[in-house]
This record gives structure tokens, C-alpha cells and sequence, in this order.
């Protein structure tokens, strides 16, 4: 029980923030391009009421990877709206890497901060493993998210981006798979060898590359690591 807790109070703050400020990311960008719909209707917001759904948040403690409420979007407000679509679908994944990027050198940081003496630094050491361990966490469900959404079946960030680039009577070809999208998703990471063979090791290599050879003693952070 008391292993728990502790894990779930290291996945709290990093996991929330992960999937709020990619939706926060959507939103903000599409305000800017000319759609104030996520704004008017208050998710331009870091308050984790306006953005959780029960069920993307159970699943996020369950396996490790979870969701938001998605932002919504009107593209008939942009002046552009494909092209406007692919840099809104964008900023979702481009927020994580950069959560990542930050998550890493705060992990670097805590690593190899030297040990001080006395009552300060003996409150720092206790703080030293939590925040590695929070740092770690959110370093690879960062990561984790991006790969995931950049993944091109719509209704993932992917598949957006694809269907922004690709002629325009493709793309409505490839926009009729949407409803059925989720159900895509699960079986190309539950069935297929994409999660073991491709998602999971760029993951481990983007981790390495951010963090260091350190990012290695923490693959047990790893989301679903050993599925």
C-alpha cells in the first residue's frame, strides 16, 4: 500500500502536467493562428478541473501513459485552416519535448549536486530522491506522449499533421478512418511489434541523448516498460 502511494505521489505532478500543458499548447497556438474557442470556453487554463478526464487520468496511474479532455479547435476560424491545423496539431508534442527537455537537465542537475553538510543539506538530501524520481518519471512520459501523438492515424496529433500535408483529396480519404482511430491506435500498440520495436526504444534513445548515460538506472520509470 505504502508503495502505492509513493509511486502515485511521484507520477501526480509530472503526469498532470504532461497531458494538461498539451492540451493548454493546442489551444494557445490555435488562439494565436485566429480560433479563440479554447479560450472562450476557459482551458487556456493550468487548472487540472478543466482538463481531466476521469478516464485518460485512471489510465495514466494504471499504465502509465493517459489524456486530457482535448482542446477544442474550430479550423474554419483559421485563415489558413489546413496549414494552421498542422502547427496546432504540432505544439501538443513539441510541448512535451520541451517538458522532456527541461525534466532532463533537471535530473542532470540532481545527480550530480554534491552532498553539503549540516541541517540544509540534510533537507536537501531528502528531497534529492524524490525529485530525481519525479524528474525521471516526467523525462519519459514526455517523451512517451510525443511518440505516441506523432503516431499518423488521426485522430492523433500524427495523423493531423499528415492529413494537413498530404493533397487535399488524400487527406479526405484518410480523414474516414477517424472514428475508428482509437481502436487503430490500440491495436498497433498492443498487437503489432510498433510499442516493443519502435516507440519504446526512441523513447530510451531520446532519454539517453537528453539526460545522459544516468537516464539508464532509471528505465524502470519507463511507462509500460516491460510490456
Amino acid at each position: 500500500m505504502n508503495h502505492l502511494l509513493v509511486q502515485f505521489s511521484i507520477m501526480l505532478v509530472p503526469g498532470l502536467l504532461a497531458i494538461m500543458l498539451h492540451e493548454v499548447a493546442h489551444g494557445y497556438v490555435a488562439d494565436r493562428l485566429g480560433d479563440p474557442t479554447a479560450r472562450m470556453l476557459g482551458r487556456l487554463t493550468l487548472n487540472p478541473l478543466k482538463h481531466l478526464d476521469p478516464l485518460g487520468l485512471a489510465v495514466l496511474f494504471l499504465v502509465g501513459f493517459g489524456w486530457a479532455k482535448p482542446v477544442p479547435v474550430n479550423p474554419l476560424n483559421f485563415k489558413r485552416p489546413r496549414k494552421d491545423m498542422v502547427w496546432v496539431s504540432l505544439a501538443g508534442p513539441l510541448t512535451n519535448l520541451l517538458l522532456a527537455g527541461c525534466s532532463a537537465l533537471i535530473l542532470r542537475i540532481m545527480l550530480v549536486l554534491p552532498e553539503m553538510a549540516g541541517p540544509v543539506g540534510t533537507q536537501i538530501a531528502s528531497l534529492r530522491e524524490p525529485l530525481i524520481l519525479m524528474a525521471g518519471f516526467s523525462l519519459y512520459i514526455n517523451l512517451l506522449l510525443a511518440a505516441l501523438n506523432l503516431i499518423p492515424v488521426p485522430p492523433l496529433d500524427g495523423g493531423r499533421v499528415m492529413t494537413g500535408v498530404l493533397p487535399e483529396t488524400l487527406a479526405r480519404q484518410v480523414m474516414r478512418v477517424e472514428p475508428f482511430g482509437f481502436v487503430i491506435v490500440l491495436l498497433l500498440i498492443f498487437v503489432t511489434p510498433l510499442w516493443s520495436q519502435v516507440v519504446l526504444p526512441a523513447v530510451s534513445r531520446g532519454a539517453y541523448w537528453l539526460a545522459g548515460p544516468q537516464s539508464s538506472a532509471l528505465g524502470h520509470l519507463m511507462p509500460l516498460a516491460g510490456s
